[in-house]
């Protein structure tokens, strides 16, 4: 080049060492390109947030599955999707709120199957699964779900569950692993705890009993977007998010001074204007030492600063701290359910939009010290 342009006597010479491309046919072309076997598959959850699974019978290691299928011909892989929750369970026009996880192979992954062509709650009832192909299904924890699907299928559903549960963006993954950053939920492990108590423990309204003593006092702690704050200590088996909250000491005078100290000790807030919601009974005490019936308080409270993460006092780790909205549904924690159709003052449930908000309910058993587990 001379100039920024061709010198025209070294065009020929150029051309000369170029050698020319092949002419591929039809068929010679199509055979090079990539080519991609779809799957889709569905995370159905009942109203206690358990996914459910289905087992195969023809699978030799006894593995379980999430419903769905392989993409046919010409087929979207959303239709495939509801296809296959119609085949397999017997459910017709099951809604499909959202893409919730991309996953991809790459040609040697150890879940493949040998020469896999690559790249490449009323209604439980109603579930009917066709014999010759899925034996049983079930709705599990996920914890427990995990154990039950290979390694790689465990990675996609927590992938999958996480993004509805945080309500993020799609999660995209290779070999069971986020390609971008991974999202909070997976980050801490975070998993939620099935609780059968929920129909049995109603959150009670009115002011406790002088007979009860208030043994544990937990908080809905909003932020100014009307946002709660959870907290989750990460464990052997995950973490499990709860309100932030525990057990009375001695030295603790009132609930709401209960409250004060447990939210600085585990998520570093300060708050303001804590009311009472409302209280469960425990009838036995036994998680505090066989104390008899007591009151485990429910509150709503401000959050007006959040400090920097230290190691909580009875664990020696820094919690997880993680944001999320009020749900809607009138639940309760710890088994609490309120009355239907009653929803809580506006003016005593900051932020909810008058009603009392619903969150997979923490764990019920901890220390001693912490009242929870």
């Amino acid at each position: 080049m001379a100039g920024g342009r061709f010198a025209p006597g070294h065009l020929g010479e150029l051309t000369q060492h170029v050698t020319p491309r092949a002419v591929l046919s039809t068929g010679q072309h199509a055979a090079s390109r990539h080519a991609v076997w779809v799957g889709a598959a569905a995370i159905i959850t009942d109203e206690a947030s358990r996914v459910l699974l289905v087992h195969p019978t023809y699978r030799k290691d006894d593995s379980w599955l999430l419903p769905g299928g392989v993409v046919e011909p010409g087929e979207h892989p959303h239709v495939t999707c509801r296809r296959e929750i119609t085949e397999e369970l017997g459910l017709v026009d099951l809604p499909l709120s959202a893409v919730l996880a991309v996953h991809s192979f790459s040609p040697h992954h150890p879940d493949l199957q040998p020469g896999t062509p690559c790249p490449g709650p009323d209604q439980v009832e109603a579930i009917r699964l066709p014999r010759e192909e899925l034996s049983e299904f079930a709705f599990l924890e996920t914890r427990d779900a995990v154990q039950r699907l290979r390694p790689v299928g465990g990675q996609i559903m927590l992938a999958a569950y996480r993004a509805r549960l945080g309500n993020t963006a799609t999660a995209h993954l290779a070999d069971g692993r986020h390609i971008l950053d991974v999202p909070a939920l997976d980050r801490h492990d975070v998993h939620v705890r099935y609780r059968p108590l929920w129909d049995s423990s109603p959150l009670n309204r009115g002011p406790v009993p002088e007979r009860l003593p208030v043994q544990q006092a937990w908080a809905w702690c909003f932020v100014p977007d009307g946002r709660v704050v959870l907290v989750a200590d990460p464990g052997p088996r995950g973490a499990l998010p709860m309100l932030p909250g525990g057990t009375m000491e001695t030295t603790d005078t009132t609930p709401e001074g209960t409250l004060h100290r447990e939210a600085a000790e585990e998520a570093q807030l300060t708050l303001a204007d804590p009311v009472r919601l409302g209280w469960v009974l425990n009838e036995t005490g036994e998680v505090y030492g066989g104390v008899g019936p007591n009151a485990r308080l429910r509150l709503a409270a401000r959050v007006t600063a959040i400090g920097p993460a230290t190691a909580d006092p009875a664990t020696g780790r820094p919690f997880a701290r993680l944001l999320a909205p009020p749900p809607r549904q009138p639940l309760s924690w710890d088994g609490a359910r309120p009355e239907r159709g009653k929803p809580c003052s506006p003016r005593r449930q900051p932020g909810s939009g008058g009603t009392c908000p619903r969150l997979a309910p923490p764990p019920s058993r901890k220390s001693r010290r912490r009242g929870c587990g």
